[in-house]
């Protein structure tokens, strides 16, 4: 990762450095910075917007566009859509220099005119919030759920080499008792421990 972008990530996390303003997602040499902005907007009545906007810096940024995710509670998904357009054109216009902390500013003065005319939509058109699965674009989280692992450190391996393959961050967690013996005491309830007391 450059030096430059590695500037403009410290510059982002001091400039919103409210709660909740920022979070870096995921950062690799390889796949560059994912981050997420919370912030406002004024919108249509002059009411303020809460915006979920998450970038990727993708390697070869800023000689290449970021990628760009809005998604809100208070627009529609074709709202939603509309914005993302709008910074992406915004973007093309600053190639090749530091540009988030512009895009942001630019949403923030200019959501109420891309906006207009106003959608007649549906409440279930609205884009999701952050903890749906849903978008297209957005962050999204699946459970994986492996019943009879018999062989524990092969199965992390394999979905660690998906993970890999698949350029997903995540974590991997196992519910239940870690140690098989202990795993078996609880499926077996008293049984286990008479074969307990047997082998003491």
């Amino acid at each position: 990762m450059a030096e430059a972008v590695r500037q403009e990530l410290s510059a982002l996390a001091a400039i919103f450095c409210g709660p909740h303003e920022w979070e870096m997602l995921s950062c690799s040499e390889t796949d560059g910075a994912v981050f997420r902005i919370h912030t406002t907007a004024e919108g249509l009545v002059g009411e303020d917007v809460p915006l979920e906007l998450v970038f990727h810096l993708p390697a070869g940024y800023p000689l290449c566009l970021p990628g760009v995710s809005v998604s809100s509670e208070h627009l529609t998904r074709a709202q939603c859509a509309t914005v993302k357009e709008k910074v992406l054109e915004e973007a093309r216009k600053l190639l090749s220099e530091p540009m988030i902390h512009e895009l942001v500013l630019w949403i923030q003065e200019n959501l109420r005119h891309v906006l207009s005319p106003p959608e007649t939509s549906s409440i279930s058109e609205k884009c999701p919030g952050p903890e749906s699965p849903a978008v297209d674009d957005g962050l999204w989280m699946t459970l994986l759920h492996l019943d009879h692992m018999r062989a524990r450190t092969r199965y992390v391996k394999t979905v660690e080499k998906w993970a890999s393959e698949l350029r997903l961050t995540g974590r991997l967690m196992f519910a239940g008792v870690p140690d098989s013996s202990e795993n078996l005491q609880s499926r077996c309830g008293l049984k286990w421990k008479e074969v307990q007391r047997e082998n003491d």
